[in-house]
């Protein structure tokens, strides 16, 4: 309880260092791998207080990693970024996109007690609404086509709080904190690199926690997330032979027809009797000209599933008919996969325990036991990397009141909302160290 005291002092005179970090994250977005700048903050605070940092290549594995820009966006990202203060220190551990950050602190014998916080940023291009918060303070998106539309700015802001006040009490812990300051969380394409480097696997309890979706007033608390389905995402390209539609239709190989043919026959995949199965085309390209037989289409796709067998199978039958759309025409088509989520659930012990924690707390109005997600969340490699290995498990929702839903040009949080997730993040971390 004493310890739970210390917390919440330090957390509550922290405010307006909350909000100013916040809002210079806000004013810089960076979507997936390119957050030159945001991680090179990261990785510069965790230094000046004292934690062991990894980042670049020690903390991703590149192989593993999904939907990378090309290397000509990347460098004009990272010169970017140079321009608007990144420390250069870091900036050459992070070319070629590699932009996870890893904050460690000793504290001695005890378990090991991880955080996942996103970095990344929407590509939406934020209002010019005059009313908009962050046009009236002056702290919006100053990146066209970039805009933190989903509170990431926030959950890395609060990353940081929770690195400083574990500095703060660090003689008075016990353990191991390991801070994962992940990019590329949408389109779900950034976790899978750094758990498969091994970040988290030998971390003993696992807490991720997101700003809003079903926690959507400030002072409310989602304190278990189920549902998470496992999802892939890909990108078919046809490429076919051009020909003058009306001289010469034989001579050409129609890739406009392949990729409708795809598209329809997508959407009529058997769904799984196992669960909840998705499948969803969201963008469909085509064609050069009216009088031309199409020699190219592009087809933007998704699967999901309520688990990852059930995902495995919509991907089985998508690659299937893509390539039969192909045959069928005679085109040529390449499938790449550019994100993916595994299913996932809470450790039951471990969601029980932080709404024990908080109750305990007495910090929020609105407590709801359990929550069901209904979508996808790449925290959800994390997850089951650490329960593979006999660790525990969990993902919050923190309430914060909204002026639009997520991802929408019109979005913003309450900023009081930093220090309800703060308090509570640092308190269950710190109760896991000392009590478990």
């Amino acid at each position: 309880m004493e310890l739970d005291a210390e917390i919440m002092r330090l957390a509550d005179g922290m405010q307006e260092e909350l909000t100013r970090q916040r809002r210079d994250l806000h004013q810089h977005p960076e979507p997936g791998w390119t957050e030159f700048r945001t991680a090179s903050i990261v990785a510069k605070t965790l230094t000046e207080l004292g934690w062991e940092v990894h980042t670049g290549r020690e903390v991703m594995e590149e192989n593993a990693r999904m939907g990378v820009p090309s290397p000509d966006v990347l460098a004009r990202e990272k010169e970017r970024a140079a321009r608007e203060g990144a420390d250069p220190q870091w900036l050459d551990k992070m070319d070629g996109g590699f932009t996870g950050v890893v904050g460690v602190l000793h504290c001695g014998d005890g378990p090991v007690v991880g955080l996942r916080f996103d970095m990344d940023s929407n590509d939406v291009t934020e209002t010019d609404a005059r009313e908009h918060f962050p046009n009236r303070e002056g702290f919006a998106s100053c990146h066209p086509g970039a805009m933190h539309a989903c509170g990431h700015d926030g959950h890395t802001t609060v990353g940081l709080g929770v690195a400083r006040i574990f500095s703060a009490l660090k003689d008075r812990l016990r353990g191991t904190i390991k801070l994962v300051f992940q990019p590329a969380e949408e389109g779900v394409r950034g976790a899978r690199a750094m758990a498969e480097k091994g970040v988290v696997d030998d971390v003993d309890y696992m807490l991720g926690a997101h700003f809003g979706f079903k926690a959507k007033s400030t002072g409310s608390i989602a304190c278990s997330v189920v549902g998470f389905l496992a999802t892939s995402k890909y990108d078919a390209r046809f490429v076919g032979v051009p020909a003058h539609a009306g001289a010469a239709p034989e001579a050409g190989k129609n890739a406009v027809l392949a990729t409708a043919c795809a598209t329809l026959n997508l959407h009529a995949i058997a769904r799984h009797s196992g669960g909840a199965s998705r499948i969803n085309v969201g963008r469909m390209e085509a064609g050069s000209g009216r009088n031309v037989i199409g020699d190219k289409g592009l087809i933007a796709l998704e699967t999901r599933g309520a688990t990852s067998a059930i995902n495995h199978y919509m991907e089985t039958e998508a690659e299937r008919i893509i390539k039969a759309a192909a045959q069928m025409y005679d085109v040529q088509v390449s499938i790449e996969k550019t994100g993916g989520a595994a299913g996932g659930s809470n450790t039951p012990e471990l969601a029980a325990y932080l709404e024990h924690r908080a109750r305990e707390l007495g910090l929020f109005k609105d407590i709801m036991s359990e929550t069901n997600f209904g979508a996808s969340e790449d925290f959800s490699y994390f997850m089951e990397r650490v329960q593979q290995r006999g660790g525990q498990a969990a993902y919050m929702m923190i309430g914060a009141d909204l002026a639009a839903g997520h991802h929408d040009s019109h979005f913003n949080f309450d900023e009081r909302a930093l220090v309800y997730a703060l308090k509570m993040l640092a308190a269950c971390a710190a109760s896991l160290l000392m009590e478990k």
